[in-house]
């Protein structure tokens, strides 16, 4: 880390909280696609994924470090970018699932295109930033965060990553720890099964342990199905069966988007069972970490990923940023590593050797990663 950490007087200054606004910009490129159609449609996806990964190589790294006395009050303007986001988005979905399907100079394949476009916003961009929220005490922000997954048909996502990926991390027990060797393509539909179950199952246990069902209405399974269901009502309200079908492919989209960005965080890293069921505690080495500097504005420091499962109460401003010696570091941000997860034999090629290294510099008395790398370790206690 930065041996010097940008005090609280840098941190508020306008120049350095602008960039992380740079998600808005990409709403208006959504609707020129949605009113013109033809090749405007790629206008979005060749921003995010192209734009930006040209803007990390000319850029480079942000090694630097917010100090962390930083207070709620100096971080008002980063805060705010996730809560005004939410009802952004909401009101970007509402107008296309209207607009889109009774547009008629749109073919059904462009109406498709404006969705997937769309997707950037609800995946990409969304998706991250009910991540930030849900990670927060106001009961106002993880509202936010379960209407921002509802909007993709994944609201289970909030109980499985704060229940299950956090405590169980790199270990056999977290689905969403993607094994050593394992493709992106075995994975996928394995943690669409396993994440679902361990999210409903969490739920379940805590309950219990109050001597509750899982019926109990405190069981937050039903606030997901029930925003869940209004957000299916309202896009056959606005589009009919063609906005339904709309809104579930871009949520389907999202979805994968998503799943492409955790298995690229914890890629092949676990930590080490120390006998008995237990395993060490969780440190910056058990998550990839990426310094790009472009791709962290439009992420907001979601790829100082290694900060956040070793300190997952800092808010994205505040997020530190390690070095080699200390977390295992990815070679591009996230919009070409996400890439390149969809060539398992490309991923395998810059990925493994990496995962020996950190194998050989974290923890030279492992002599056989067999097991780590197969999950089969004891489950966590």
């Amino acid at each position: 880390m930065t041996d010097i950490p940008i005090p609280p007087s840098q941190i508020t200054k306008l120049s350095r909280i602008l960039p992380f606004w740079i998600s808005f910009g990409l709403i208006p490129l959504v609707w020129i696609g949605a009113l013109f159609g033809g090749w405007t449609l790629l206008i979005v996806p060749l921003v995010t994924w192209y734009m930006f990964s040209l803007l990390d190589a000319a850029l480079g790294l942000n090694k630097e470090n917010a100090d962390l006395s930083a207070t709620e009050d100096d971080l008002y303007w980063y805060k705010m970018i996730t809560i005004v986001w939410a009802p952004v988005q909401f009101i970007l979905l509402v107008s296309l699932l209207w607009y889109v399907p009774q547009a008629e100079h749109l073919g059904t394949l462009e109406r498709v295109g404006v969705f997937f476009g769309l997707v950037v916003i609800t995946g990409t961009v969304g998706i991250n930033y009910s991540h930030e929220l849900m990670h927060q005490k106001s009961k106002m922000e993880r509202w936010m965060a379960d209407a921002l997954l509802a909007m993709v048909l994944y609201s289970h996502f909030r109980s499985e990553h704060l229940l299950v990926h956090h405590r169980y991390v790199a270990t056999p027990r977290d689905p969403v720890t993607a094994r050593y060797n394992e493709g992106f393509h075995r994975y996928y539909p394995r943690v669409l099964r396993e994440c679902w179950h361990s999210a409903f199952g969490a739920e379940k246990a805590m309950l219990a342990r109050k001597n509750l069902p899982w019926t109990d209405v405190g069981n937050p399974f039903w606030r997901y199905w029930s925003l869940q269901l209004a957000l299916f009502v309202m896009a056959f309200a606005l589009g009919g069966w063609s906005g339904v079908g709309l809104f579930v492919v871009q949520a389907g989209v999202a979805i994968w988007q998503l799943e492409l960005v955790n298995y690229i965080e914890h890629y092949g890293l676990t930590r080490k069972h120390l006998g008995d069921g237990k395993y060490e505690h969780v440190q910056p080495r058990h998550s990839w970490n990426a310094a790009h500097k472009a791709s962290n504005w439009l992420l907001i420091n979601l790829q100082r990923h290694s900060d956040h499962h070793y300190k997952p109460d800092r808010r994205f401003a505040v997020l530190q940023n390690y070095g080699p010696e200390e977390a295992p570091q990815l070679p591009y941000g996230y919009p070409v590593m996400t890439v390149m997860a969809m060539m398992p034999p490309v991923w395998r090629r810059f990925m493994n050797p990496r995962v020996h290294r950190w194998c050989e510099l974290y923890y030279p008395e492992i002599t056989d990663w067999q097991t780590y790398n197969k999950a089969e370790t004891p489950q966590p206690r």
